[in-house]
């Protein structure tokens, strides 16, 4: 006799029973690599992974935070401080369901191709420093990267301790206010 397969979740409640929940030895689903049809699969992957931005596999963070400084320099020409800011706000808080959402159909926790949270936090860097000159910004997102790639305490604890899209979205947030610390002791000494 020959069974038929399950039909998905509403099988799984047949008989009122809930669904059991995997087991410790459970397979767990494989990470998956973020390309361009992955990418285009979704408006939201579009968004966390940087427009494209976060495919590059040779640095993937850094090319987000190109991303941001270009966009950046357009963008400046439309909008407002007022406006930069309240879509610095909007940005953040849209991003941590943005980037848990594609970080979950990639089945990893902080998938280095989501820039999201990168442009989100280099944004606020360089509407906080602005106006400044080009030499001024290129060594905004020099230490902006530092912080980012090398995560020093308590950055690294935020990014380990936190999970989902807040702890993707928080560390890069951390990280952006120790870069504007560092730029604003460095004004002040000079």
């Amino acid at each position: 006799m020959q069974t038929d397969p399950p039909l998905g979740p509403a099988n799984d409640l047949i008989g009122g029973q809930p669904p059991e929940a995997p087991g410790p030895d459970a397979p767990r689903p494989q990470p998956r690599r973020a390309t361009a049809r992955f990418m285009l699969s979704h408006p939201l992957h579009i968004l966390s992974l940087g427009f494209g931005s976060g495919l590059s596999r040779i640095a993937p963070g850094t090319m987000g935070t190109l991303f941001a400084w270009a966009s950046f320099a357009v963008l400046s020409r439309y909008l407002t401080v007022v406006e930069w800011a309240v879509l610095i706000v909007v940005g953040f808080v849209a991003g941590i369901a943005i980037c848990d959402f594609t970080a979950k159909r990639l089945n990893v926790a902080d998938p280095s191709q989501v820039v999201w949270d990168e442009i989100i936090a280099f944004w606020l860097v360089l509407l906080m420093v602005t106006p400044v000159t080009l030499t001024g910004q290129f060594w905004a997102f020099v230490v902006f990267r530092f912080f980012d790639m090398v995560k020093p305490p308590p950055i690294g604890y935020f990014d380990r301790r936190l999970k989902g899209g807040f702890g993707i979205m928080f560390d890069d947030l951390v990280a952006a206010f120790f870069t504007l610390l560092v730029i604003a002791l460095w004004r002040m000494s000079v």
